[in-house]
């Protein structure tokens, strides 16, 4: 009786081991947009690129809020380029702030898994992979990039506006200890049902609704690793962050306190 060869494949890496899942899961990249039509190619280019170098399954769903830069035809181009199955246009007719665009976005949502980022190239897609690990070997329920730990750091901004940064987190630590290094940060990767639970919880807006994210779920015993991540400012466009910004982060902070 003729012998059975078993033919076995090349062993991969232990990095590869640890991105790809045996259950093939599904991450689903929700990309709030307002003004970003000379952002958006860039860092959907990038982020086509980290997933398919990584063998990860993945859809990246773009949620303009009515931008008067024509961010929008930009991404109607990027759908036809890359297919609808990968990108995923669902506009609103004007802004409507960060916590609403995200729970539209889930809407569309189809992955188990959802990360959530800036479209204006401050983030880097480089560090999802790194964010899936992590993830995978603490079985987390939520991965949150940190600018204030380990190497993790803030490039191209003022002295003005690290202090101002700086003085938030800082603040936020003494008054809400949320057993996480970067409260403000807005580079996430979430369980999607621990993301949806969240937002039946969140009643903030704005930049208050990253911090107040974290909080809730601390209240509700979720799990949260942490990943240095390098937080570049934005190359294209202005800034959103001023004066009324602040001052709602402020009112946010301080009701946050007196109610958790």
């Amino acid at each position: 009786m003729a012998s059975l060869e078993v033919r076995r494949s090349p062993p991969r890496s232990r990095r590869q081991l640890e991105v790809r899942s045996p259950r093939r899961d599904k991450y689903s990249v929700l990309l709030p947009t307002y003004n970003e039509r000379e952002n958006l190619p860039l860092i959907v280019w990038l982020l086509v690129k980290s997933f398919s170098e990584s063998g990860i399954n993945y859809e990246i769903i773009i949620i303009d809020d009515g931008s008067p830069d024509g961010t929008r035809d930009v991404a109607e181009q990027l759908e036809k380029i890359y297919g609808s199955d990968r990108i995923l246009l669902k506009p609103r007719e004007k802004k409507l702030g960060l916590g609403t665009a995200y729970i539209h976005g889930m809407k569309h949502a189809t992955g188990n898994y959802v990360i959530i980022m800036d479209a204006d190239l401050s983030h880097h897609p480089k560090f999802i992979p790194e964010f899936i690990r992590k993830q995978k070997e603490g079985n987390f329920d939520i991965v949150s990039g940190t600018r204030y730990k380990g190497n993790g750091g803030v490039y191209g901004w003022d002295l003005k506006r690290k202090i101002i940064s700086r003085g938030a987190n800082f603040l936020t630590q003494i008054l809400l200890r949320p057993g996480a290094s970067d409260l403000t940060g807005s580079f996430r990767l979430y369980r999607k049902e621990v993301l949806e639970k969240l937002m039946e919880k969140c009643v903030s807006k704005g930049y208050v609704f990253q911090m107040e994210m974290i909080v809730r779920a601390r209240q509700l015993n979720y799990t949260i690793g942490e990943v240095p991540i390098s937080f570049v400012d934005r190359v294209y466009g202005e800034s959103k962050l001023g004066g009324n910004e602040i001052v709602s982060f402020l009112k946010g902070l301080l009701t946050l306190f007196a109610t958790t």
